[in-house]
């Protein structure tokens, strides 16, 4: 399951777990350790392939650096393509909620700051900003040349989401 920051994914991706009984994977988990210090490139994708070498798994995250370990044995590719203004609103809500709830993220004790959110180069609102567009035309790219071999979904609404949420799974 992928999509631009802020856009349901983890949401989806638990609606769907309690649906099928397939585990989450979260790439921001495997990811990200203490301190906001991303796991070096070898680390990282050991943590994917040990997390995805068995079947029953949703992967959650963009990561294009294990997208050969993440897509090529996904059954399903599930692309959240949802307009800007939605990605946003939806993104600027989390945020604000976990900066003020001082909720921690996957356990590494990284929590988000209002400080950071808006005041930041780092902070994930720009992010989500500047790579919306250019994610829309990259996976759709990588997306079609898929196609043929995997179901792909792209998700384009709110609607779409829900619907999807849910549909009867094959």
């Amino acid at each position: 399951m992928f999509g631009t920051t802020g856009s349901g994914k983890s949401w989806l991706a638990e609606r769907l777990a309690d649906r099928t009984g397939l585990r989450v994977v979260e790439l921001d988990a495997l990811f990200w350790g203490r301190d906001w210090q991303p796991a070096p490139a070898e680390l990282f994708r050991h943590r994917v392939e040990c997390e995805t070498c068995e079947d029953g798994w949703i992967v959650v995250g963009n990561y294009g650096q294990v997208r050969d370990l993440v897509w090529r044995p996904a059954d399903t590719l599930v692309w959240l393509d949802l307009p800007l203004p939605v990605v946003m609103g939806r993104l600027l809500r989390r945020t604000v909620k976990r900066a003020v709830t001082r909720e921690e993220l996957w356990g590494t004790g990284n929590r988000e700051t209002l400080g950071n959110a808006f005041l930041s180069r780092n902070s994930i609102l720009l992010y989500a900003l500047k790579t919306h567009h250019r994610n829309r035309e990259r996976f759709a790219q990588e997306c079609e040349a898929l196609a043929a071999e995997k179901r792909v979904v792209r998700l384009r609404s709110r609607r779409d989401v829900e619907r999807f949420a849910l549909s009867p799974l094959p």
